[in-house]
């Protein structure tokens, strides 16, 4: 939960326009307070609830069990995720790739679904795509993303009968291109490129139709899914989202701008 809220108030401040100071000056709190608490540090409910009165927040506590939540919160049900799948989808396709949404697979104890995978039988040659809107587990986003890193490749050549394998595969995750998710590797950089350590060149060819012939890489994008971007514009890569500037302050603009 302290991650979670440390991302809003982070946000909400950047909205208004705030530097740090001034929004612990409104809060009665210290600077440092203020930066520890939207790097997902934990602090008082006081400090909490003085920062998020200054920017006319209301604190609320959410005891959920995330494993209870209700269909709605799923990421098929998510509108910008699914405007992502949509534009990848369309993209791969067009190139003559075969093109599956929401895959599902098991290996064992590791059981999810991968958002996008494409895939040249000719080539050998294998796309997994994991979109995220935002990151507010990141540790749960990593482990997912590693366990179809580690078990996806296998069991989808298994299932499709390909008895020589995979030669190319390519896992990546493309993240929108907002405030709240360059927060999220501005302050977790390190994790980032321990789950993403190659560049995007490889997920780059795959875009463009000629996906390279043999090895594996895991990689991170930035992507605007806007209909009005120009292809050359859509994404950027690890190393841009340290000092570029967002597309969107966060998730409900993305969603309020894709459905205008």
């Amino acid at each position: 939960m302290a991650a979670v809220a440390g991302t809003s108030i982070h946000e909400h401040r950047l909205g208004r326009g705030w530097p740090v100071r001034e929004l612990a000056r409104r809060a009665g709190v210290s600077p440092a307070l203020v930066q520890h608490i939207e790097a997902g540090g934990t602090a008082s409910l006081e400090a909490y609830a003085r920062v998020m009165t200054a920017l006319d927040l209301r604190p609320e506590l959410d005891g959920v069990d995330p494993r209870a939540r209700t269909q709605s919160s799923r990421p098929d049900q998510d509108f910008v995720h699914a405007a992502m799948g949509e534009l990848e989808a369309g993209r791969l396709r067009a190139h003559g790739f075969r093109v599956a949404i929401d895959e599902p697979y098991q290996h064992y104890q590791f059981a999810g679904r991968a958002d996008v995978v494409a895939w040249d039988v000719e080539r050998r040659a294998l796309l997994h795509i994991e979109n995220r809107t935002r990151f507010p587990n990141l540790q749960e986003a990593a482990g997912s993303f590693n366990a179809k890193r580690s078990y996806l490749a296998d069991e989808l050549a298994e299932r499709w009968r390909l008895p020589r394998g995979w030669a190319r595969v390519d896992h990546v995750i493309v993240a929108l291109w907002s405030a709240e998710v360059l927060h999220a590797v501005r302050i977790r950089t390190e994790t980032f490129r321990a789950m993403c350590p190659d560049d995007a060149a490889s997920f780059q060819r795959w875009w463009s139709g000629t996906p390279r012939e043999r090895g594996i890489s895991s990689s991170f994008v930035l992507c605007d899914p806007s209909p009005q971007v120009r292809e050359r514009y859509r994404f950027a890569t690890l190393d841009d989202a340290l000092r570029i500037k967002p597309r969107y302050r966060d998730y409900a603009e993305a969603a309020a701008r894709l459905r205008e």
